[in-house]
C-alpha cells in the first residue's frame, strides 16, 4: 500500500471516487505511510471544496436572473406624516425568494446576536453541494417611531436580515431606497436649506422654532413643497413693522 500511495502523490489529480478508494484502503492497511495519508486526505478535501464552489457560481449564475423584484411595501415618514422613502419589507421578500432559492439548492439562514446596544446579523447562503457564503451587518437597535426595547430588536435584526440577503443576491425592489428622494416626498436642496438658514438667521428665528413649526427634526427633513411656505414666513419677518 505505501509503494500505491507513493506512487500517486507526484502524478496528476485522481479522480474523486478513485482517490476516496485509496484512501479508504490506505487507512485499512497499517503499514501505511501516515504523513502520505493526511496528504491524500488535504487533496481529497481541496477537490470536494473546489467541486462544492464550481456548482455553487453554476447554480448562483443561473438563479440570479429568476428572482423577482419585491414590492416596496414598507414607508420612514417624517413627524408630519410624510413619506420620506419607501422599502420592501423582510416578509414580503422572503416570501418571493425562498421557491427560487429551494428550486436552485440554495438555503439562506442568519445567526443574531446582541450586545452594547447594537445587533449584529450574519447571512449564510448555502448550496446542497456544501459551499457557503456568508456576509455580515452591525446596526444599533432601531428605536425610531417611541418602540419598546423588544420591538426595537425585532425591527433591527428584520433590517439586517433584509440587507444582508440583498448583499448575497444582489435584490432589487420597485424603487430603490434612496433616503426619499425619488420613492417618497422629494426634500428641499442643499442650496435651499442653505438659503432658509441665511434667512433665518437675518430675521433672528431660531431654526428650531421653523422645525417645530413644521413638525421636523432639522431643515434637511422639509418637502419641497414646503420650501416656499417657510421661506415666505421667514421674509415676512424680515419686513418693518408699520408704525
Amino acid at each position: 500500500m505505501t509503494d500505491e500511495l507513493a506512487a500517486i502523490e507526484p502524478g496528476p489529480i485522481v479522480p474523486g471516487d478513485a482517490l476516496l478508494e485509496i484512501i479508504s484502503r490506505a487507512a485499512r492497511d497499517p503499514q501505511s505511510d501516515v504523513g502520505k495519508l493526511e496528504r491524500l486526505m488535504g487533496m481529497y478535501e481541496r477537490m470536494l471544496a473546489q467541486s462544492a464552489l464550481s456548482a455553487f457560481n453554476a447554480d448562483l449564475a443561473l438563479m440570479l436572473p429568476e428572482l423577482p423584484e419585491v414590492k416596496e411595501a414598507g414607508s420612514i415618514k417624517d413627524r408630519a406624516g410624510e413619506v420620506q422613502s419607501r422599502y420592501a419589507l423582510w416578509e414580503d421578500t422572503q416570501k418571493e425568494i425562498k421557491p427560487v432559492l429551494a428550486r436552485y439548492g440554495f438555503g439562506l439562514t442568519f445567526d443574531t446576536s446582541s450586545s452594547e446596544g447594537k445587533v449584529r446579523v450574519v447571512a449564510k447562503l448555502s448550496h446542497r453541494q456544501g459551499h457557503v457564503e456568508t456576509t455580515e451587518l452591525e446596526m444599533p437597535l432601531d428605536t425610531s417611531g417611541s418602540k419598546n426595547l423588544v420591538q426595537a430588536y425585532g425591527s433591527a435584526i428584520s433590517y439586517g436580515k433584509r440587507y444582508t440577503a440583498g448583499a448575497l443576491l444582489n435584490l432589487t425592489s420597485r424603487g430603490e431606497d434612496d433616503d426619499g428622494q425619488a420613492a417618497g416626498t422629494k426634500l428641499v436642496s442643499d442650496a435651499q436649506i442653505e438659503l432658509l438658514e441665511a434667512l433665518a438667521a437675518k430675521a433672528k428665528v431660531e431654526l428650531q422654532q421653523v422645525c417645530d413649526w413644521q413638525k421636523i427634526r432639522d431643515l434637511g427633513e422639509l418637502p419641497a413643497r414646503k420650501f416656499g411656505v417657510v421661506e415666505k414666513a421667514l421674509k415676512a419677518k424680515l419686513k418693518p413693522v408699520p408704525t
